[in-house]
């Protein structure tokens, strides 16, 4: 393959061969009025009625044969091939196509017509360049394959890999599921603060700025849930926002340091009613996005039409290490990681050791659809107690198809209980202390005005959107993810 730069340099002098020539290399606008889909699917139609069409697109391959040359245009419905022949378009015009490659973007002028071969294809009678491309697409067998550079340069993937647009469609087709769910049940959506004074609503490490005019240290938000809450005790009774969240984390298979999150808060509700919202909705993700209730992830298939397991997790975690969980020490926890090769934090609590101990000895057995119930309080400091079971509160964690992809309460509604717990947090925070739950006192104080019984869900858009298209890692569900800088590119600019 030839150097890019010098590929660049070619194509750059094309671009001055065409200007010279009186073309616009980028035109402002194309009449279009019909897609590539269109013309397969209407092809009957427009034949009997001798009708022209103008469509707009890609050139992704050209096969030139002197006087005459076949090449395919892929817009977003599909591709088109059309047939270029300078009897139809004329002398000066078929020495312009001479100069366009794969890669540019044009617009077409023909009738549909079928091949010998019964390809459907459209006889070209005019056309025009709407875009010059400096750079080549990368080749059919030796193209965009480096996952990197395919999410790095996200609009060579989607050019060259259909199948990424799909994914990407199904993931807005998923949202506006959501959507129109919670809008039919009177839900209100509504937003709140990105930037934030203080942190909340999550064990995470935040993102923090600085706003000169006010000179203020902010917080880019971890979760939405103190102020959608604070909107339930205003008397909005049902809310939800799907919005975008910051934590300060690693990046894997399931984390992105950027997420979208839909939370909800419904009042004179508990977390029962949470679990059969999650399994309503992911139902009719379900049949929105398959046409069934049945869905494969990694090789292995669930129904969703069938009721979701409940799991306990002190007792499961208890089960597995062979005795009661919530009597043991902390010297005994650790212990337990010791012997497992699990590396804890010096201040870890013993919530934090339970947490751990689950995600090793538990979680890597959740398969079917899943709600993990009930949770040490320490590590759950938005949610109601348990009344028969002190130390474990009203929360679950819903797994679908091996992966949790979110959370939820039975919210904490008590002003003077949620401050000792705030407190109980500050206390638990280690040397550099940003992943424990702050002290919120405007938070509070809308507690001290009366929060009615809530429950509260949070769902991963990123999780389910893998789970509903089958993808095995976050990156390929956002179109842009985060990743290292990268050198300077080859070509006329840096990027």
């Amino acid at each position: 393959m030839a150097d890019e730069k010098e590929l660049f340099r070619v194509r750059l002098d094309k671009r001055h061969s065409l200007e010279e020539a009186g073309v616009d290399p980028y035109p402002t606008r194309f009449d279009r009025d019909t897609t590539a889909s269109e013309v397969h699917d209407q092809f009957d139609e427009l034949v009997a009625e001798e009708r022209s069409v103008s469509i707009a697109g890609r050139l992704m391959t050209i096969r030139r044969m002197g006087k005459a040359s076949f090449a395919n245009v892929k817009d977003r419905s599909g591709v088109i091939q059309i047939y270029m022949k300078l009897d139809f378009v004329g002398e000066e015009a078929y020495k312009i196509w001479k100069k366009i490659e794969a890669g540019d973007l044009i617009g077409v002028r023909g009738t549909p017509f079928r091949t010998r071969a019964g390809e459907i294809s459209l006889q070209v009678s005019g056309f025009e360049l709407l875009a010059k491309s400096l750079r080549p697409l990368p080749e059919k067998w030796h193209g965009l394959r480096d996952k990197e550079t395919r999410y790095r340069q996200r609009y060579v993937d989607l050019i060259v890999n259909p199948e990424v647009l799909q994914v990407f469609e199904r993931r807005a087709r998923l949202v506006t599921t959501i959507r129109k769910y919670l809008d039919d049940r009177g839900f209100l959506e509504v937003e709140t603060p990105v930037l934030q004074p203080l942190y909340g609503g999550a064990s995470a490490r935040p993102f923090t700025t600085h706003h000169n005019a006010l000179n203020m240290k902010l917080y880019l938000r971890i979760a939405d849930e103190l102020y959608l809450k604070r909107l339930i005790a205003g008397g909005c009774e049902r809310v939800y926002e799907i919005s975008k969240d910051f934590r300060n984390e690693g990046i894997d298979k399931t984390h992105n340091p950027e997420f979208t999150q839909m939370e909800l808060y419904e009042a004179f509700s508990d977390y029962n009613d949470m679990m059969r919202i999650v399994e309503e909705m992911m139902r009719e993700i379900a049949l929105e996005l398959h046409g069934t209730t049945s869905i494969t992830f990694a090789g292995r298939t669930n129904d969703l039409a069938e009721p979701w397991k409940r799991l306990s997790f002190v007792d499961a975690l208890s089960e597995s290490i062979g005795r009661d969980v919530m009597e043991m020490t902390n010297k005994e926890l650790r212990a337990e990681c010791d012997q497992r090769n699990i590396d804890l934090p010096d201040h870890s609590s013993n919530g934090m050791i339970l947490a751990e101990l689950f995600d090793h000895l538990v979680e890597p057995g959740i398969l079917d659809p899943t709600f993990v119930i009930d949770f040490p309080k320490e590590i759950s400091p938005l949610a109601k107690e348990r009344r028969d079971r002190p130390g474990v509160v009203e929360r679950f964690e819903p797994y679908l198809c091996g992966m949790e992809i979110g959370n939820a309460f039975s919210e904490l509604n008590d002003p003077i209980e949620q401050r000792k717990r705030f407190e109980a947090q500050v206390a638990l925070r280690g040397p550099e202390g940003e992943e424990a739950q702050q002290l919120d006192e405007d938070y509070i104080r809308a507690l001290e005005y009366g929060m009615p019984p809530t429950g509260g869900l949070g769902i991963g858009i990123d999780r389910i959107s893998m789970v509903f298209t089958d993808q095995q890692s976050i990156r390929d569900v956002i179109l842009f993810p985060l990743l290292r800088p990268e050198q300077a590119s080859p070509g006329g600019s840096e990027e």
